[in-house]
């Protein structure tokens, strides 16, 4: 199953995904720094440079990604967790830092089912507005999840 994406209002963007692992390796791979460098690195040309995760409430991260080719511009991911329920949910603050902006910070809910031979992901992203959603989508944002849960697929 490919990422699902779909708008809910004005301020969410929900996304949905069935991974062939069950929850609580799915949930490892969301909050264990050893697990989330194997799955979101080479992707796309990106390796995982940094990531650092402090998984419990008031613990934070940085996921920094550098390019393989020179004109690939370095991003980072940091973050704060507010509530973690293992292996079942997972609920932070993040935000994108590009070379030219930072996205406005978007709260996110992750839930993680069993289903099937494996788990169903919803993840609820919440932005301050219409316009902070959209302008973080328009990053690519959506297209380099799915080339990373691709390589969740195979952990």
């Amino acid at each position: 199953m490919t990422l699902e994406t779909k708008l809910v209002g004005d301020k969410q963007l929900v996304l949905t995904r069935a991974v062939s692992a069950p929850p609580d390796r799915v949930y490892r791979a969301h909050t264990e720094a050893t697990l989330v460098r194997q799955w979101m690195s080479g992707a796309m040309g990106y390796v995982v440079a940094d990531c650092t995760y402090d998984a419990r409430p008031g613990g934070s991260f940085p996921v920094v990604w550098e390019g393989e080719a020179a004109e690939m511009p370095d991003f980072e991911v940091t973050g704060e967790f507010l509530a973690l329920d293992p292996p079942h949910r997972i609920e932070h603050v993040e935000r994108m830092h590009l070379p030219d902006m930072t996205t406005s910070d978007s709260h996110i809910v992750t839930e993680f089912a069993a289903h099937a031979a494996g788990t169903l992901m919803t993840m609820t992203m919440t932005y301050e507005s219409r316009d902070a959603r959209d302008e973080a989508i328009a990053t690519g944002m959506t297209e380099g999840m799915e080339a990373f849960y691709l390589q969740l697929d195979t952990l």
